[in-house]
């Protein structure tokens, strides 16, 4: 997927004001309307500037935009990384009156998804309408926030910090902040929300605050990474272990030790499954472990020694036969 740049596609300085935004929307949409222009690619031009003035337009999108853009170039291969978004707070509003479909994968990408989250979460939250005076909740407000897989597992508070996108009296983009304390409980998934009552936008008429919701991102770490309930990662063996059988330890993300069989005859990239053992909960997920099969070097002169003795003794084994006639088994 290459990455676009709506700044260029609009013509403006990446400091452009509201304003500034505006005008050359409507400069652009001018010249390129189908309805009026001569450009043989009129159509695809229009369709780009639609695009860009939906994200540059508005605070939101915009400031996630810039976070996610920093350095980038147009054109250039790109894939937005793991928590993107997080940490910037949305308002009950910013997943409306947009259709991703109706752009490119790019914007498909970056903000269909985050739409499609966020107009769940507000589905039937949102405040009411109320006639001037009258009492009125406070919208909720939706963020996204990226946990360490160890503090998902266990359970923590910590402090995080939001910002909110805004503009200025000069009608350029700004970002406010806040910090709150936030307890996360143990096993909380990805995609799971942690309900903040009152954190929201303010009520009018006396009424009360709408809620935070905060989306849960898990982030990946070298061990291990989370498919729902489940927790999956790697085994290294010995190759005798493998071929032999073995019970060995397995340190899960809290520290604690598990003793894992494996299997006589396992096999590199064998998926080991151990029940109930994965990602805590009332219903906890299973332990996915894949076998690694890792070689003492050859380096060694023992291990050297061994594989000389194994290559003259076992003489009728061919790799390439024995990977044929299991793959043959397998269909």
């Amino acid at each position: 997927m290459e990455f676009k740049d709506y700044y260029k596609v609009l013509g403006v300085p990446r400091d452009a004001t509201a304003d500034q935004i505006k005008k050359a929307f409507r400069q652009l949409a001018r010249k390129f309307h189908p309805d009026v222009s001569k450009e043989a690619d009129a159509s695809d031009r229009m369709s780009e500037v639609n695009e860009a003035n939906a994200v540059l337009s508005d605070s939101e999108r915009r400031a996630a935009y810039d976070a996610v853009g920093q350095g980038r170039h147009p054109g250039e291969q790109f894939t937005p990384p793991q928590g993107w978004d997080a940490g910037f707070e949305f308002s009950g509003n910013g997943a409306q009156g947009m259709d991703a479909g109706e752009y490119s994968d790019f914007f498909a990408e970056l903000f269909g998804r985050a739409a499609a989250s966020r107009q769940q979460t507000h589905r039937g939250t949102g405040p009411a309408h109320a006639g001037a005076g009258q009492a009125q909740r406070g919208e909720d407000h939706h963020a996204k926030i990226l946990l360490d897989l160890v503090d998902a597992w266990r359970g923590a508070t910590r402090q995080i910090t939001l910002r909110s996108p805004g503009l200025d009296n000069q009608g350029r983009l700004q970002l406010s902040e806040r910090t709150l304390d936030v307890r996360i409980p143990a096993g909380v998934r990805p995609g799971q929300l942690i309900r903040l009552a009152g954190q929201g936008g303010p009520g009018a008429g006396g009424a009360s605050a709408g809620d935070l919701l905060l989306e849960v991102l898990v982030r990946d770490d070298a061990s291990w990474h989370v498919d729902g309930r489940h927790l999956v990662g790697s085994l290294p063996v010995a190759p005798w272990e493998a071929a032999l059988g073995a019970v060995v330890p397995v340190q899960l993300p809290d520290g604690s030790l598990l003793k894992v069989r494996v299997p006589a005859g396992a096999q590199g990239g064998q998926t080991l499954s151990v029940r109930g053992k994965g990602w805590p909960g009332a219903t906890p997920g299973d332990l996915e472990l894949v076998v690694r099969i890792l070689l003492p070097s050859a380096m060694d002169p023992r291990a050297r020694q061994c594989y000389e003795q194994m290559a003259s003794s076992l003489t009728d084994f061919d790799a390439r036969k024995a990977a044929a006639a299991e793959a043959a088994r397998q269909e």
